[in-house]
């Protein structure tokens, strides 16, 4: 009887490996697309930053760590993904403090146009690189369309099963870990193309500019959070304003509005980019739609200043570690932006 349960047992678990196995083998690895791979690089360096930046791609494409480190020993990281929406940025937030509590969350205030779940694609690159916690299980439940089954998240082979037939050598090579894309969340871009002309407003208009009412309950809940663990949150708009994201001068007074009630910061950049000195012809990767390492090196130095004359994060004290660390992310940095 002894040797038939321990039979049993073995045979259960050998049976947990192999499918354990799989499930790692055929969940997508991102390599030829890294924006699924921002959520989980957080945990590596997951402590002891002054600002956290929560947001969708207009944080990690404006904002640049390693130069908010050099210019003015602010120590920083991106937590964003592309159409991050805005219950996404506050469970990621609320997780953020399960490691840390930093001086000050900056949120970009894009994804307060959206008031329901989009794409089971964009759910996927933010939410399947949470560790898992209360946080994560908030994050699925709020963000799944109707096609999604929470089941296939705790067990994401039930989704990619059919992707065996398709494996390919990246899925091996990583099947235990990611290959490295950001520098403290940021997402580097260098190519070059241009803006020509002004963005197109034709046929953006909207039925009602009424920004939607669950997006801004959680910017609530997000301001509380912050308020309960002491920590200043700051809303900003970056400066791109472009015929893929536009941000209307309706939204952008709800904002306001919405800000000076609660007493808060908030910058919109749009009117901004010249006193920045981004140049469109030069700073965007994909015709004005984002800031390229060049236009993002401006927005962080312009921003950096900001935080360290208006907020207190001026002369702030680090440790030896801390310092060390920093300067090896900023090596990594430049040798990845020269090369």
């Amino acid at each position: 009887m002894k040797k038939r349960i321990i039979i049993t047992v073995c045979a259960i678990l050998a049976v947990a490996v192999i499918l354990g196995l799989l499930q790692a083998l055929v969940v997508p690895k991102y390599t030829s697309n890294a924006e699924g791979l921002l959520t989980g690089e957080y945990y590596a360096e997951a402590e002891g930053h002054d600002v956290i930046f929560v947001g969708d791609c207009e944080v990690y494409e404006s904002f640049i760590p390693a130069v908010l480190w050099e210019k003015y020993g602010i120590s920083s990281y991106v937590r964003g993904n592309a159409q991050q929406l805005t219950w996404q940025s506050y469970y990621i937030l609320e997780d953020t403090f399960r490691y840390e509590t930093p001086k000050a969350v900056v949120f970009n205030v894009l994804a307060l146009k959206y008031g329901e779940p989009q794409k089971e694609e964009y759910n996927r690159m933010t939410v399947d690189g949470m560790k898992w916690s209360p946080s994560k299980i908030g994050a699925i439940s709020s963000s799944m369309t109707e096609e999604e089954s929470f089941i296939d998240y705790v067990f994401p082979l039930l989704r990619f099963h059919s992707r065996i037939t398709a494996l390919e050598a990246d899925d091996f090579k990583y099947i235990f870990s990611s290959k490295k894309v950001t520098h403290s969340g940021y997402l580097m871009q260098k190519g070059i193309d241009p803006m020509v002309g002004d963005a197109p407003t034709d046929g953006r208009e909207e039925l009602d500019y009424t920004l939607p009412e669950t997006s801004m309950e959680y910017l609530e809940k997000m301001r509380e959070l912050c308020a309960e663990n002491g920590t200043e949150l700051i809303l900003v708009k970056s400066p791109t304003n472009s015929w893929a994201y536009w941000w209307h001068d309706e939204w952008d007074e709800q904002v306001r509005e919405y800000a000076e009630e609660k007493g808060l910061a908030y910058y919109n950049f749009i009117p901004e980019t010249e006193a920045i000195g981004i140049d469109y012809s030069t700073d965007t990767y994909d015709k004005g739609v984002h800031l390229n390492v060049y236009g993002a090196e401006k927005m962080t130095d312009y921003f950096g200043r900001i935080l360290a004359e208006n907020h207190g994060l001026a002369e702030l004290s680090h440790s030896e570690e801390t310092t060390s660390a920093w300067q090896e992310r900023l090596d990594a940095y430049y040798k990845d932006r020269n090369s």
